[in-house]
């Protein structure tokens, strides 16, 4: 096994993996990284050099592949969605907090984002954990959502008419006739860690299953209230060659948009989930 060096991003989510060559990884190295993840929600990785190849080959060692339908693909690479921002684009792609695929009846386990191209400042990501946040709430809230559903959809982000459809990213995605819905508990139970987790998101949340949105905006805003507090952060600044592997069941991501004039292209492959419990 390698001998990673591990550094926290914050108290309660992220950590950063040194001394780590992802196209040299033996087993027990790998199944360090995947542990990383599941306890920490978010794992950077500097000075990576991954030819496309590389970058499926070691994204299939999480799981099966999940081809996203509305961002373009890589060239011949189905299996890599290229996030980009032009110099003369104002609108960027992921700017608000938001968790990958919650839309899906079956959820994404996780997601690879490898920086190809980054401005020279700007640009970076931030991170919440949605364990902790959960683990700040009263009792009695715990109690209530645990009995909770909530009803997902991207249509409103993604469709002809969505929000993307007004913007200078329009051209760039595709999906508009897609049509998403899913409902999953407002509280799931983690696989690997066994711990309870907030699932909701303010892109994507509609309302809870058998309220009205207006009935479920008072208790949803208090929520993201609860998980946008700094305490639950933590921050990734990205140069070419960085790389997040992140867990969608238990972190929320906003992309930054500070880098206006110039080119950012990453590049993301998404890991199917599971049936959330």
């Amino acid at each position: 096994m390698a001998a990673v060096t591990w550094h926290p991003l914050s108290e309660h989510v992220g950590v950063e993996a040194r001394d780590v060559d992802l196209n040299a990884l033996d087993d027990d190295t790998f199944g360090a990284l995947r542990a990383a993840v599941a306890d920490h929600g978010v794992l950077f990785i500097r000075d990576q050099s991954l030819t496309p190849e590389q970058h499926i080959a070691f994204a299939r060692r999480w799981g099966p592949i999940d081809i996203n339908r509305y961002f373009p693909a890589n060239g011949g690479h189905p299996e890599i969605a290229e996030v980009r921002k032009a110099e003369n684009q104002q609108t960027n792609i992921g700017g608000g907090w938001h968790t990958d695929h919650s839309y899906d009846p079956v959820p994404a386990m996780g997601s690879i984002l490898l920086a190809r191209e980054t401005p020279p400042t700007g640009g970076d990501t931030l991170f919440a954990g949605l364990g902790a946040a959960f683990d700040s709430l009263s009792e009695g809230m715990k109690a209530t959502l645990r009995g909770l559903r909530a009803v997902h959809s991207a249509d409103h982000i993604y469709s002809a008419d969505g929000i993307y459809a007004k913007t200078d990213q329009a051209a760039d995605l595709k999906g508009h006739d897609e049509r998403t819905h899913a409902e999953h508990p407002v509280v799931i139970r983690h696989p690997a860690t066994g711990r309870e987790i907030l699932y909701v998101n303010p892109a994507f949340t509609l309302h809870f299953a058998g309220w009205t949105r207006a009935e479920s905006l008072p208790l949803l805003t208090y929520l993201y209230q609860v998980a946008m507090q700094e305490r639950f952060h933590c921050r990734v600044s990205w140069a070419p060659g960085s790389i997040a592997i992140w867990d969608n069941r238990s972190t929320w991501h906003c992309a930054m948009n500070d880098y206006q004039g110039h080119r950012r292209l990453m590049h993301r492959i998404t890991i199917a989930g599971e049936p959330l419990v």
